[in-house]
C-alpha cells in the first residue's frame, strides 16, 4: 500500500496530464455527437415541414384498361400555391390527345391554393384500348412549383412514362368492387320487396289442399292397379 502512494506521489503530474486529456477528450466527443444529433434534428424538422409532390399512372380497380393521373402529396407538411406546367415530350397527336383528356379537371389551369399532406387528387381518364401503342410510347413532363407553410419555394421536375401501362392485367374482380355491386342488388330487391314492384310469389297450402291431394293420389294409384290386373278372357 506504501509503495502504490509513493508511486502516485511520485508521478501525480504526469497523472494529472493523462486525466486531463481523457477528460478534454470525452469532452470533444460528446460535443461532436451532440454536433450530429442537433444536425439530424434539424433535417428531421425541416422533414416535417416539407412537402412533397409526385404523379403516378393509376387504373381504377374495376377496369384495368381506364387509366388517370393521381397527383400526391407525400411530404409530412402541406403545400401552397401548387402550380402544373405539363410539356408532351413524346408522343405526337396521340399523346397530345391523351394529354389534353388527362388535363380536364380544372385544378391544372388554376391551381392549388392548399394541398394537404397525404391529400390526392385525379386527373382526367383515357382509355387504353384505343391507340394502346401510340399512347403507351407518351412522355409527359410536368413542372411543379409549390411553396410549404415556412414560405420555403420548390420547383420539380416529374416526368410520367406511359410505358408503365405495358403488361398490366387484372384477375377477376376487386372484393370491395364485388361487395358494392352485391349491396346493391340486395338493396334493389328490398326495395321493390317493400314497394310492392315485386311481389313475393307464395303458394298458399292449407289441410283441405293435403286431403285433397291425399284423395287424388289415392285414386290415382287404384285406378293404376285396376289396369295392372289381368282381364279375364
Amino acid at each position: 500500500m506504501a509503495d502504490v502512494i509513493s508511486f502516485l506521489n511520485q508521478n501525480s503530474g504526469a497523472l494529472t496530464v493523462l486525466f486531463t486529456a481523457v477528460v478534454t477528450l470525452a469532452t470533444v466527443v460528446y460535443a461532436a455527437l451532440t454536433a450530429v444529433l442537433v444536425i439530424e434534428t434539424r433535417k428531421l424538422r425541416l422533414v416535417q415541414t416539407e412537402p412533397r409532390i409526385e404523379i403516378t399512372v393509376d387504373s381504377l380497380d374495376f377496369s384495368v384498361h381506364i387509366v388517370r393521373l393521381c397527383i400526391r402529396n407525400i411530404g409530412e407538411a402541406p403545400a401552397k400555391n401548387v402550380t402544373f406546367e405539363p410539356l408532351l415530350l413524346e408522343g405526337g397527336e396521340v399523346g397530345q390527345s391523351l394529354m389534353s383528356e388527362f388535363l380536364t379537371p380544372n385544378f391544372f389551369h388554376t391551381g392549388l391554393r392548399y394541398f394537404g399532406p397525404r391529400q390526392f387528387r385525379y386527373s382526367g381518364y383515357t382509355q387504353t384500348n384505343v391507340d394502346f401503342e401510340a399512347k403507351a410510347g407518351s412522355v409527359i413532363c410536368f413542372k411543379i412549383a409549390y411553396e410549404s407553410v415556412t414560405g420555403k419555394k420548390y420547383t420539380d421536375e416529374v416526368v410520367v412514362d406511359m410505358a408503365e401501362i405495358r403488361g398490366r392485367y387484372q384477375l377477376g374482380k376487386p372484393n370491395l368492387y364485388s361487395i358494392a355491386q352485391s349491396m346493391e342488388k340486395i338493396q334493389g330487391d328490398l326495395h321493390h320487396v317493400v314497394t310492392g314492384f315485386k311481389r313475393i310469389k307464395v303458394d298458399n297450402y292449407d289441410t283441405k289442399d293435403r286431403e285433397e291431394e291425399a284423395r287424388d293420389k289415392k285414386e290415382w294409384m287404384r285406378e293404376a292397379a285396376e289396369k295392372l290386373k289381368p282381364h279375364n278372357k
